[in-house]
């Protein structure tokens, strides 16, 4: 069975040509940022199935600099033509490892300077392009997306500010809120969640593209489904309410039952930005003996996954399997060494689509799920005014991979 990547381009039109835009911030140690790293894979699914069609070519990358001044203002400049391309901008507004000079001081990129860094290309395109996409996995301003008192509304004024200035369709990945689209309704905004790329690596295995009623392992050194997990023994817990709709989705698919938690927060007080946790609540059936499954759109400080777990914990369970769209460990990670060390924890799972350390690739406890195929199904997909829900439809394969797993493939 064709990959439906080669498909793509070889039965369908390019509406125009295409290019792929990530700015390469090489810091002193050579290392050009996490939306160039995953531009760069996008690019290698892209080049392997224009093979042999006329949209062939050795890379879709356009190279493009955002260089500094030392008193902190900054340009784009797109090093070749753009005019009537069809582009789209790879960008990680939470990759705080690029540094500039800042007054003759190293400065990280904040989400501010990567939102600023992106409107700059686009100002440089000059309007000549056939249209402008943007594919920004951490959602700008996301957390801020509704108003509770006399506040800001970030992400909805950034929305309307990358319309006015010629943004055609915006992709993100597992939004925060997405009901910020209504923002921008006249704009396209598709909000894709990685679910069946979840279960892949969770279960270590994938659906073989010649035989489809197969299971291969992704990591021949482990055997599939390398947790055992066994689905009547699993229970879905939402770590709060907000997260009740991403958890119903797995209760829902692997047929489990589900319970959550009710987050108590002291309104009285504001500590880095939002209302401190009293205690978390569960609200449930008894969870004594079962492996619990959670999951989140991110993990910042890991404060409140870290209770829900404690407390679980507390209840009985067997084993923790945690899921976070972004993983930002805002609070470092010897909290999570730690918990793990005590059971807390088994595992965590976690995207490659903002910024990771390099010290967490090698923790025992942290699974990777690269989505960059999936990224490029989408790209190529709009390129060829093909429907995305036709090409990367995720209920069907996780369908036929639980199937799978339960004949015991």
């Amino acid at each position: 069975m064709e990959d439906k990547g080669f498909k793509i381009f070889k039965e369908k039109v390019s509406v125009a040509p295409l290019g792929i835009i990530a700015p390469k911030y090489e810091n002193s140690d050579k290392s050009i940022g996490n939306a160039r790293l995953l531009a760069e894979k996008i690019d290698s699914f892209l080049v392997k199935w224009a093979k042999g069609t006329p949209s062939e070519k050795d890379t879709f990358i356009i190279d493009v600099e955002c260089p500094r001044f030392q008193s902190g203002d900054g340009k784009a400049i797109i090093n070749r033509t753009v005019r009537g391309m069809d582009l789209y901008i790879v960008v990680d507004v939470g990759d705080y490892s690029r540094t500039y000079k800042y007054f003759g001081k190293e400065n990280h990129m904040s989400p501010d300077d990567h939102f600023m860094d992106l409107k700059r290309i686009i100002e440089a395109m000059s309007g000549k392009a056939h249209s402008v996409n943007i594919i920004m996995p951490l959602l700008y301003g996301g957390r801020q997306h509704r108003r509770t008192r006399r506040e800001s509304l970030d992400c909805a004024v950034a929305l309307q500010e990358l319309q006015h200035i010629g943004v055609n369709n915006i992709l993100t990945i597992d939004a925060h809120d997405d009901r910020v689209a209504n923002a921008i309704p006249l704009m396209t905004f598709d909000n894709i969640i990685p679910s069946y790329q979840m279960l892949k690596k969770w279960l270590n295995c994938k659906i073989d593209e010649i035989e489809s009623d197969k299971l291969i392992p992704l990591d021949k050194t482990k055997k599939i489904n390398p947790y055992d997990i066994n689905l009547e023994n699993l229970m879905i817990i939402s770590p709060d309410l907000g997260a009740s709709h991403r958890n119903d989705f797995y209760a829902s698919k692997l047929g489990c039952q589900m319970g959550m938690f009710s987050k108590r927060r002291d309104y009285k007080v504001m500590v880095n930005g939002k209302n401190p946790i009293i205690s978390h609540d569960y609200i449930g059936e008894d969870v004594k003996g079962k492996d619990i499954f959670i999951s989140d759109d991110m993990i910042a400080s890991g404060g409140s996954i870290l209770d829900v777990c404690s407390v679980l914990k507390e209840k009985g369970v067997n084993r923790i399997f945690a899921y976070a769209t972004f993983a930002l460990f805002t609070e470092g990670l010897d909290k999570f060494d730690k918990a793990f060390e005590d059971g807390i924890l088994t595992a965590i799972l976690a995207t490659n689509l903002t910024y990771r350390t390099p010290e967490l690739s090698q923790k025992e406890w942290f699974l990777e799920i690269d989505v960059s195929k999936y990224l490029a199904y989408y790209i190529a997909s709009i390129n060829h005014d093909e429907s995305v829900s036709e090409v990367i439809p995720p209920d069907q394969r996780i369908d036929n991979l639980l199937e799978l797993l339960k004949k015991g493939s």
